[in-house]
């Protein structure tokens, strides 16, 4: 029995399940061996069923965002799209011009009217517009009735569900020189008024009608970054002795950073696309000196116009200032603590 290989106590069971490390005594614990890393063949193995649900997604990105990026080469040429019927036939034969389309670009003054036109706009818009979903966000988080809060949540979100068209229409109803403002005016002896066609008031009205539409779409990300804070930490605040305005503070506003952060910069992206639909409605109400931008210089110049290649020059020109922009914004994102669009 002395000579058994059954351990005779549970130390001793322990002791030989589990030897003590070489250099740790007999104390030291083991190191596990690091994970492997699996290839690329089981790794697609393991996800197939993934890969073949996203397939149509990204094929349909390939088909409508990607391919059409090839078209841009008509920006070097002199397109003439009848040449034949087939597009692909009218881009091979059209003559080549090098940048000469760019540098007509640079000497147009329409050209450069409209990016004054459309800078003007978005700084408008985000000092205008950007805020408010925020404090409207802020503000429904706040009612404590959830038959209220979901109410005004409706309220506000159903104008996002609006076209254009008619957002155009309420407002001419409302602003125009036959609307309700100027006959008020005139029912008190004053003269009518039409904001609509004044140029001087067309940004701002602009910015308005955006803000009515879509203000509603804005709150519900940061409703949904809302239902994300813990209450906790409310209350934990509110045992510390803080008011209602110093929770929102040090507890609301920190919670809304990281996506006030990333909506920013992929504001920033959309900088020169200001609206195209809306713009192009009202265009002739004020005239090209004060409502053409970027998109609508480029629709004039390509579908009226049809110079395609100095329109594509232009689109080509605004898609690389717009990514340098979302590059910028997502490095001042990165250099502010936040992820921004991608991670370093």
């Amino acid at each position: 029995m002395s000579h058994s290989t059954v351990p005779r106590t549970d130390t001793e069971a322990e002791a030989k399940e589990n030897p003590p490390a070489a250099h740790g005594g007999a104390t030291g614990a083991t190191k596990k061996p690091p994970a492997e890393k699996l290839s690329l063949r089981l790794r697609l193995r393991r996800d197939r069923v993934l890969l073949l649900m996203t397939l149509p997604a990204v094929l349909l990105v390939l088909l409508f965002n990607y391919v059409p990026i090839l078209g841009n080469v008509v920006a070097f040429q002199e397109y003439d799209p009848y040449i034949s019927d087939n597009g692909v036939v009218s881009i091979l034969h059209s003559p080549w011009v090098g940048l000469e389309n760019f540098q007509r670009i640079f000497e147009d003054s329409a050209f450069w009217n409209s990016v004054q036109n459309t800078l003007v706009l978005f700084f408008l818009q985000l000092v205008l517009y950007f805020p408010i979903p925020i404090l409207l966000a802020l503000l429904i988080n706040s009612v404590v009735r959830p038959r209220v809060r979901a109410i005004s949540q409706a309220v506000l979100y159903l104008p996002h569900f609006f076209s254009w068209v008619l957002v155009v229409a309420v407002f001419q109803q409302l602003f125009g020189g036959a609307g309700l403002l100027s006959q008020v005016l005139r029912d008190h002896g004053y003269d009518g008024l039409s904001l609509m066609t004044d140029p001087e008031t067309f940004k701002f009205l602009v910015t308005a009608q955006s803000v009515w539409k879509d203000a509603g779409w804005g709150i519900i990300v940061f409703l949904a970054a809302l239902a994300s804070v813990s209450p906790d930490l409310y209350e934990a605040a509110a045992m510390d002795g803080a008011n209602r305005w110093r929770r929102m503070w040090h507890v609301t506003l920190p919670a809304l950073r990281p996506v006030i952060a990333l909506l920013l910069v992929l504001r920033v992206g959309d900088a020169l696309t200001v609206g195209f639909e809306q713009i192009l409605l009202q265009r002739d109400m004020v005239g090209p000196d004060a409502a053409e931008v970027l998109d609508t210089f480029v629709w004039w110049n390509g579908v009226r116009n049809q110079d395609f290649g100095y329109a594509a020059a232009a689109g080509l020109v605004k898609g690389v200032i717009s990514l340098g922009l979302v590059l910028i914004a997502n490095k001042v994102a990165h250099l502010m603590g936040e992820q921004g669009v991608y991670k370093k």
